[in-house]
């Protein structure tokens, strides 16, 4: 039998010569393929660019007289057709505009990417949910905020949460995949919102890590979550530090280890009393010096969103290092997404502050740089 296959004189020779030869051309293109699928997407998105994040770009559109100028110089740009007569609608269109971009993306992308678009999606919806489930647990009877949801998942879920009763809630996030540690909490006499927050966020961390890329890009998107993961810690704590909670709900805020926070480290941070003490803990790592740098901002004003900014700032920086690291795959596309999403955040509080005839200065100290 093996004489006849190794014969080349034979039939199934050629056949196995030539199966083999199939395999290991699948095996050494695989990688050219991905990085094929993704050459056109990427060289897009980097053509498009992110205007809003650059402090001279920011600066021009913060001078704006009026919401109309404002407009006229936003839609100069590449991807914006942005509508409205006041702040409201203006913000509205920037919103609609983020969802087009997505949809744009998702067009011009690997069918492989579905997931991780919508994955992203939900976790812009995400703020609905938590604000529904606390006016339910609480007892305010105010509107559900349906038509605000982006994904049709996220409008379903938030229908249902508005007839339902406290008593129906458990029911009703098991079905939608919500980890039994939140249902735990949901299910108590008097639930801590704090860690309804906390395992919300948990959920969608856990659901980023699942979700499927194509190939070689997994990596591309463990950076991105650990890095995210790290930031919300960071913020967590310095929120904490500022209302004044004691050691043990602080550590109860950490969404698991990120990229360079491990649980020792955050528990450290959750022990100290300041602001100050818990940036001091960072040092070693590459969050200390962005935060060192804006503490006497921070001294200044007695507010987090200094340091929050900063971060933001950073958390982009780190983001366009993920990108460099992977610009054959899913890099450029994942910071294009970011990007776009902090875009939208400083145009709509631009919108708002020249709608209300707040001074410029005011304006830019709210906005997200990405870091140098």
């Amino acid at each position: 039998m093996l004489e006849q296959i190794f014969d080349p004189h034979n039939l199934p020779f050629w056949i196995l010569i030539t199966s083999i030869i199939v395999v290991v051309i699948g095996i050494v293109s695989r990688p050219f393929l991905t990085h094929a699928k993704f050459a056109y997407s990427n060289a897009l998105f980097e053509a498009i660019g992110n205007p809003y994040i650059d402090d001279k770009e920011l600066s021009n559109i913060v001078e704006s007289k009026n919401l109309i100028a404002f407009k006229e110089t936003i839609n100069s740009s590449k991807d914006y057709n942005i509508v409205g007569e006041d702040t409201y609608s203006v913000q509205k269109s920037l919103d609609d505009n983020f969802i087009q971009t997505v949809e744009m993306m998702r067009k011009d992308s690997s069918k492989k990417m579905k997931d991780f678009y919508d994955m992203y999606l939900e976790k812009i919806d995400i703020y609905l949910v938590k604000n529904e489930l606390k006016k339910l647990i609480l007892g305010k009877a105010e509107v559900v905020e349906i038509d605000n949801a982006i994904l049709p998942r996220t409008k379903e879920f938030l229908s249902k949460v508005k007839d339902a009763g406290k008593e129906n809630l458990p029911e009703i996030l098991t079905s939608y995949g919500f980890e039994k540690e939140l249902i735990e909490v949901i299910s108590e006499a008097s639930p801590d919102i704090l860690t309804i927050d906390v395992e919300i966020d948990k959920h969608i961390i856990n659901k980023f890590k699942q979700v499927e890329v194509p190939y070689k890009c997994e990596q591309a998107k463990q950076s991105f979550v650990k890095s995210l993961i790290d930031t919300m810690n960071i913020k967590n704590i310095l929120r904490a530090k500022q209302l004044g909670y004691d050691v043990a709900t602080c550590k109860k805020l950490s969404l698991g280890e990120g990229r360079e926070i491990a649980t020792w480290k955050f528990n450290e941070m959750a022990e100290v009393d300041q602001v100050p003490q818990v940036i001091s803990i960072l040092e070693g790592t590459s969050y200390f010096n962005v935060l060192k740098d804006s503490i006497e901002k921070y001294n200044k004003e007695g507010s987090v969103q200094v340091l929050e900014n900063a971060l933001d700032g950073f958390f982009l920086k780190l983001v366009k290092d993920i990108s460099l690291q992977n610009f054959l795959n899913l890099g450029p596309t994942l910071r294009f997404l970011v990007s776009k999403e902090f875009e939208i955040k400083n145009l709509k509080v631009v919108a708002k502050g020249i709608g209300e005839n707040l001074s410029s200065d005011l304006i830019k100290g709210l906005l997200t740089k990405e870091a140098a």
